[in-house]
Protein backbone atom coordinates (compact mmCIF):
# COMPACT_ATOMS: atom_id res chain seq x y z
CA UNK A 1 0.00 0.00 0.00
CA UNK A 2 1.21 3.52 -0.69
CA UNK A 3 2.42 5.76 2.02
CA UNK A 4 0.02 9.25 1.97
CA UNK A 5 1.84 11.99 2.16
CA UNK A 6 -0.82 14.93 1.79
CA UNK A 7 -4.09 13.04 3.19
CA UNK A 8 -6.64 15.05 5.03
CA UNK A 9 -6.13 13.45 8.25
CA UNK A 10 -2.25 13.96 7.83
CA UNK A 11 -2.93 17.79 7.18
CA UNK A 12 -5.70 18.44 9.87
CA UNK A 13 -2.92 16.73 12.32
CA UNK A 14 -0.97 19.42 11.77
CA UNK A 15 -2.97 22.10 11.02
CA UNK A 16 -4.23 21.88 14.63
CA UNK A 17 -0.70 21.45 16.39
CA UNK A 18 0.31 24.77 14.19
CA UNK A 19 -2.72 26.37 15.34
CA UNK A 20 -1.66 25.80 18.86
CA UNK A 21 1.67 26.99 18.04
CA UNK A 22 0.54 30.47 17.38
CA UNK A 23 2.37 33.23 19.09
CA UNK A 24 5.52 31.14 19.56
CA UNK A 25 9.29 32.39 17.90
CA UNK A 26 11.06 31.62 15.11
CA UNK A 27 10.55 27.98 13.98
CA UNK A 28 8.14 26.62 16.44
CA UNK A 29 5.18 28.39 15.30
CA UNK A 30 5.81 27.29 11.40
CA UNK A 31 7.49 23.76 11.43
CA UNK A 32 5.76 20.84 12.26
CA UNK A 33 8.17 19.07 14.47
CA UNK A 34 9.64 22.29 16.67
CA UNK A 35 6.26 23.02 17.12
CA UNK A 36 5.01 19.88 17.75
CA UNK A 37 7.76 19.83 20.62
CA UNK A 38 6.94 23.23 21.64
CA UNK A 39 3.04 22.49 22.26
CA UNK A 40 3.45 19.22 24.06
CA UNK A 41 5.88 21.05 26.29
CA UNK A 42 3.45 23.97 26.64
CA UNK A 43 -0.05 21.49 27.35
CA UNK A 44 2.42 19.82 29.86
CA UNK A 45 3.13 23.26 31.82
CA UNK A 46 -0.42 24.25 31.23
CA UNK A 47 -1.51 21.38 33.31
CA UNK A 48 0.71 21.39 36.08
CA UNK A 49 1.27 24.96 36.64
CA UNK A 50 -2.65 25.00 37.10
CA UNK A 51 -2.17 22.26 39.82
CA UNK A 52 0.05 25.03 41.32
CA UNK A 53 -1.88 27.64 41.11
CA UNK A 54 -4.27 26.82 44.19
CA UNK A 55 -0.96 26.25 46.48
CA UNK A 56 -0.02 29.44 45.10
CA UNK A 57 -2.63 31.33 46.11
CA UNK A 58 -3.45 29.63 49.55
CA UNK A 59 0.11 30.83 49.96
CA UNK A 60 -0.94 34.25 48.60
CA UNK A 61 -3.82 34.32 51.51
CA UNK A 62 -1.88 32.88 54.45
CA UNK A 63 0.78 35.60 53.98
CA UNK A 64 -1.82 38.57 53.91
CA UNK A 65 -3.61 36.77 56.68
CA UNK A 66 -0.37 37.24 58.66
CA UNK A 67 0.44 40.47 57.74
CA UNK A 68 -3.27 41.66 59.16
CA UNK A 69 -2.80 39.76 62.06
CA UNK A 70 0.38 40.69 63.50
CA UNK A 71 -0.70 44.39 62.88
CA UNK A 72 -3.57 43.40 66.07
CA UNK A 73 -0.54 41.77 67.96
CA UNK A 74 -1.21 37.78 67.15
CA UNK A 75 1.07 35.68 64.75
CA UNK A 76 -0.64 33.81 62.05
CA UNK A 77 -0.62 30.06 63.88
CA UNK A 78 -2.21 31.59 67.05
CA UNK A 79 -5.01 33.08 65.29
CA UNK A 80 -6.15 29.88 63.10
CA UNK A 81 -5.64 28.22 66.46
CA UNK A 82 -7.90 30.66 67.61
CA UNK A 83 -10.07 30.50 65.15
CA UNK A 84 -10.61 27.07 65.05
CA UNK A 85 -11.20 26.77 68.73
CA UNK A 86 -14.31 29.75 68.77
CA UNK A 87 -15.81 27.50 66.02
CA UNK A 88 -15.21 30.33 63.08
CA UNK A 89 -16.04 28.22 59.82
CA UNK A 90 -14.33 30.83 57.45
CA UNK A 91 -11.57 29.52 55.02
CA UNK A 92 -8.16 31.78 54.17
CA UNK A 93 -9.72 33.12 51.05
CA UNK A 94 -12.69 34.94 52.57
CA UNK A 95 -10.05 35.52 56.19
CA UNK A 96 -7.66 37.12 53.66
CA UNK A 97 -10.64 39.17 51.19
CA UNK A 98 -11.90 39.99 55.00
CA UNK A 99 -8.54 41.58 56.09
CA UNK A 100 -8.57 43.50 53.14
CA UNK A 101 -11.96 45.02 52.42
CA UNK A 102 -13.70 44.61 55.72
CA UNK A 103 -11.02 45.50 58.57
CA UNK A 104 -13.52 46.13 61.45
CA UNK A 105 -14.98 42.83 61.01
CA UNK A 106 -12.01 40.72 60.08
CA UNK A 107 -10.76 42.89 63.56
CA UNK A 108 -13.69 41.23 65.36
CA UNK A 109 -12.92 37.73 64.38
CA UNK A 110 -9.73 38.82 65.47
CA UNK A 111 -10.48 39.01 68.97
CA UNK A 112 -13.00 36.37 69.19
CA UNK A 113 -9.66 34.56 68.25
CA UNK A 114 -7.81 36.03 70.94
CA UNK A 115 -10.63 35.03 73.82
CA UNK A 116 -10.71 31.73 72.45
CA UNK A 117 -7.21 30.89 72.82
CA UNK A 118 -6.86 32.96 76.46
CA UNK A 119 -9.93 30.73 77.64
CA UNK A 120 -8.61 27.39 76.50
Amino acid sequence: MSRAIDGTKRKNRRVKILKLAKGFRGDRKSNFKPAKDAVTKALNHAYVDRHDKKSEFRKLWIARINAAVRDEGMTYSQFINGVNKAGIKLNRKALSNMAIEDPVAFKAVVEAAKKAVASK
